[in-house]
């Protein structure tokens, strides 16, 4: 389609006229350009391109039918649409017109909205027109490349060609071939479009991780800045191009090695188109390979014999299999009138809807679409027809009775029956990868923002890229103000980072995982205050690459808290079981004491009477008889002990305090000075 910043000419002796379409042009967001005669516009169109001609048949110098004779004429502007506005009625002027080029006619006067909607529906049938043209030419390219990769044994000798031929239909500034030694670590440029001498250039593919990516994942990769892209972190350097592409060489379930397309100044993504043409070439690059490799085994192997038609053989083989290849790879088409009804399905088409072509021209365009769907297609076809484009996704019952989900894109033809055309293909499986992933985020998300531990999740630079609720709770700190603002190592105090990292990365060596669990440490708040924590860390991978790390750290405060009154509890018990056992002892040592001073004094008392005359009998049972008072007094104090109490003696000595329970100060001693016991003599 001609670009919107495209002119719009409108060619027209009146300057009335020519007013008001320059300014219902411009509010229509048009470019407006004018000219007031035929030959003024044929002036105009030898320096501009118009997107479209409004184009006065009345005019001075050149009339307009004169001006459709140039325009038609002019390969550089001959497919510019053109519509007719005059006054003229008579229907041997229009169809004159018509015969002369003209693509849409307008009486004059017209109404605005009616030209808004021509000029509309002649810009997007140009733009589809294009987009075909485009289509041929991209298919016209697949088959030049198909056959010339097909028309020579020794497959060095056209590579340059096809990496040159890519480059100039989806406009890169290079496009090259990497194919990869099976096994190892090396691979080997075999062609680059912008260098005719490059031939088996040999790289390290460590030093290419993108290149790496594509051949372990047969996927295709687009890299839109290769200055900030993450894949290129290992690597990253003052790099030429900043657009890269990668798409693998593949066959049967081998990578043989990648398309390598690049761009200096950012162009974005391929386009749908340009990818689909590019794998496309890729996969007939990949089969002219492994062929090329077939057929060197056989020349080695045959040398001798040199057989042409074997090898004619293999080349018209090797052909099929691309046309194969380049039929299967495009969208479904269907073309349809105003009564709904088919008149043209294309062999991808009938493919996904799992009919046969003539199960399908002549029945109605969307009889398969479920129930609920048709009034958004109906509603779709309207606005095709009001000059407007959509694209949207519909439910169709397939044959066996599945429900499958089409991308369609309808536009109209802008044909004398009012034909409009469906592309389609099928999304079944992407749309329910696309909500099952919805689901999964979904699912994760609400299990990282529920769970009562802190989730903290961080880049290889350290940049924290997850932070829930209870990270908040713990640290303080809202998520607003972390995520992509804080470094993970600014969470702990100085070095406990580096040691949380070093350990992982020791796990990683050992165990292969980069995995760490149950490590106490500390968080440090805003505030500054070190809050206890128990880290659970590990290292994040994809593929072979380190992605990032993720810790999950439980909040010691309150359990600290319950150990310490735990350990406070048990000692209080131990001291009362201590004490219970202290006291029992006491009380049997009283019991048991208590007998044998009873006698003692008895004895004393027994002896003191028998004896009344004799002094030193007399003195001796008394001092017998005070200490054995003395003594029992101990032990009932010991009888009654109910607490551990000690107190010091002499030097560092403890001794038990036997007066905790009888508020006496003293401690009971046993070397208080006593009387002498009587000598012999008296």
């Amino acid at each position: 389609m001609p670009p919107r910043t495209a002119p719009i000419l409108v060619v027209d002796d009146d300057a009335v006229t020519r007013h008001i379409l320059f300014d219902y042009l411009q509010r229509a967001g048009y470019e407006p350009l004018t000219a007031s005669s035929g030959q003024e516009a044929l002036e105009r169109l030898k320096t501009v391109a118009p997107a479209l001609v409004l184009l006065d048949l009345v005019l001075p110098d050149a009339d307009g039918y004169e001006v459709l004779r140039a325009i038609r004429a002019d390969e550089r502007v001959r497919d510019t649409p053109v519509v007719v506005l005059t006054a003229l009625e008579g229907d041997e002027e229009i169809a004159r017109a018509f015969e002369e080029g003209a693509d849409d006619f307008l009486h004059k006067p017209f109404r605005n909205a009616e030209l808004v909607a021509r000029i509309r529906g002649q810009l997007r049938l140009r733009g589809y027109l294009v987009e075909l043209a485009q289509k041929e030419r991209d298919a016209a390219v697949l088959v030049e490349l198909t056959q010339a990769l097909a028309s020579s044994l020794d497959i060095r000798e056209i590579l340059h060609t096809v990496v040159r031929r890519i480059a100039e239909t989806v406009d890169v500034d290079r496009c090259s071939i990497i194919v990869a030694r099976e096994g190892g670590g090396r691979g080997y440029v075999v062609a680059a479009s912008d260098d005719a001498g490059v031939q088996n250039l040999p790289i390290e593919l460590e030093k290419y991780p993108e290149i790496q990516r594509v051949l372990q994942s047969r996927e295709a990769l687009t890299i839109e800045d290769a200055r900030t892209h993450p894949l290129l972190d290992p690597v990253r350097a003052t790099a030429r191009f900043q657009s890269l592409t990668l798409l693998p060489i593949a066959h049967e379930d081998r990578a043989l090695g990648v398309l390598f397309l690049r761009s200096i100044e950012g162009r974005g993504r391929l386009e749908d188109r340009e990818l689909s043409f590019c794998q496309i070439a890729a996969n007939a690059t990949a089969v002219a390979l492994r062929n090329a490799r077939v057929l060197q085994q056989l020349r080695d192997e045959t040398q001798a014999l040199d057989s042409r038609a074997a090898q004619a053989e293999t080349r018209v083989r090797s052909l099929e299999q691309y046309q194969v290849l380049f039929r299967s790879a495009a969208d479904g088409m269907l073309v349809f009138d105003r009564r709904g009804t088919v008149r043209f399905v294309n062999p991808r088409g009938a493919e996904i809807l799992e009919y046969g072509a003539d199960k399908i021209v002549g029945r109605p365009a969307f009889e398969r679409v479920i129930s609920e769907d048709v009034p958004l297609i109906n509603k779709s076809i309207e606005q095709v027809r009001d000059g407007g484009t959509t694209s949207l996704d519909v439910r169709i019952r397939r044959r066996r009775g599945t429900i499958g989900t089409l991308a369609i894109a309808l536009s109209s033809l802008e044909s004398d029956d009012d034909a409009q055309i469906v592309s389609f293909r099928d999304v079944t499986q992407d749309r329910e990868n696309a909500r099952e992933l919805a689901r999964t985020k979904d699912f994760l998300t609400s299990l990282i923002e529920s769970s009562p531990d802190a989730i903290v999740a961080a880049d290889m630079r350290g940049v924290i890229l997850i932070w829930n609720r209870a990270a908040e709770r713990i640290c303080g700190v809202p998520r607003e103000e972390v995520i992509g603002r804080i470094n993970v190592s600014a969470l702990y105090p100085p070095l406990v980072a580096q040691e949380i990292m070093r350990r992982l990365r020791e796990s990683e060596r050992a165990q292969g995982v980069g995995r760490l669990e149950a490590f106490r440490t500390e968080l440090l708040t805003p505030s500054g205050e070190q809050v206890p924590i128990l880290l659970s860390a590990a290292i994040v991978r994809e593929g072979e690459k380190d992605f990032g790390t993720v810790g999950i750290f439980s909040d010691l405060r309150d359990r600290i808290h319950m150990e310490q009154r735990l350990a406070a509890a048990q000692q209080q018990l131990k001291m009362s079981e201590k004490q219970s056992l202290v006291a029992q002892l006491a009380g049997t040592a009283a019991h048991e004491l208590n007998q044998p001073l009873t006698s003692i004094m008895g004895y004393a008392e027994l002896w003191k009477r028998r004896a009344p005359d004799d002094a030193a009998v007399q003195r001796t049972a008394s001092v017998i008889i005070q200490e054995a008072e003395r003594m029992a007094d101990i032990v009932r104090k010991l009888g009654s002990m109910t607490r551990l109490e000690t107190i010091q003696y002499v030097g560092n000595t403890q001794i038990f305090d036997l007066n905790a329970n009888t508020g006496q100060s003293e401690p009971v001693r046993t070397d208080e000075p006593r009387d002498p016991p009587p000598s012999d003599d008296g």
